[in-house]
């Protein structure tokens, strides 16, 4: 239970106390987003519960740009900088925020680490959340797209289960898909529920240690970055 927000437990944190840190998020991730576009910096809330394979995508992210485009993240975790530390091998310049008890980033932590960050020439941030699915849906943290990472392994009603977390989402990254000869899975049990939840299904499947497992992804990446919406706004 996250004891900053409440996780929506109004017996923890009264309802006009969430309401009132909800509005001062809301007011600090437009600073953000503020930063992101003056600097056509394309910036991604990546979601997805622990083991769901964020940091593999993005590894398997830079592998696909291969210096093409400059990346750059800012991962999440309660207590390590391990993800962090892999991304920077990975050639993505990162820092980890450490949460403590906190289940979610909020646009204040990212805001701090955006002085932190070198984002010269930087063209996609890449923001890893924390391991969960309940409560990083609901702050906003200034970014274009948010993204949830949902892996076969997690079973066929993890959208129905956590629904807010999929609704919000603007596509959904099927992962580990070159597991599924080995899982009794119906991935097309997933893209029912995924459907039932999400107002505008977008679901994109990938393999990150495979060769071209995680082409679908790039190229709506890239697509999203260069749309003109995206520019104009």
């Amino acid at each position: 239970m996250c004891t900053d927000c409440g996780c929506g437990d109004v017996n923890l944190v009264p309802l006009e106390l969430q309401t009132r840190i909800l509005a001062h998020n809301d007011g600090t991730a437009a600073h953000n987003r503020a930063h992101f576009r003056e600097r056509g910096i394309f910036t991604v809330n990546l979601m997805g519960s622990p083991g769901s394979g964020k940091t593999a995508v993005l590894e398997a992210t830079a592998r696909a740009f291969d210096g093409g485009a400059k990346l750059a993240a800012i991962a999440g975790d309660l207590a390590t900088e391990n993800d962090a530390m892999r991304l920077v091998r990975a050639g993505i310049r990162s820092r980890a925020i450490k949460t403590g008890q906190a289940c979610h980033l909020d646009a204040e932590m990212v805001h701090h680490e955006l002085h932190l960050l070198d984002l010269k020439g930087v063209e996609y941030l890449f923001i890893e959340n924390v391991g969960n699915l309940v409560c990083p849906a609901v702050y906003d943290l200034g970014q274009d797209v948010n993204v949830v990472a949902l892996s076969v392994t997690e079973g066929e009603d993890k959208p129905l289960k956590y629904p807010t977390m999929f609704a919000k989402a603007d596509v959904v990254l099927l992962t580990k898909t070159d597991l599924l000869p080995h899982l009794n899975v119906d991935v097309q049990i997933i893209y029912h529920a995924l459907a039932r939840v999400m107002p505008n299904p977008v679901v994109i499947p990938l393999a990150a240690r495979q060769p071209g497992g995680v082409d679908g992804w790039i190229a709506w990446l890239t697509q999203r970055r260069s749309a003109p919406e995206q520019l104009a706004s």
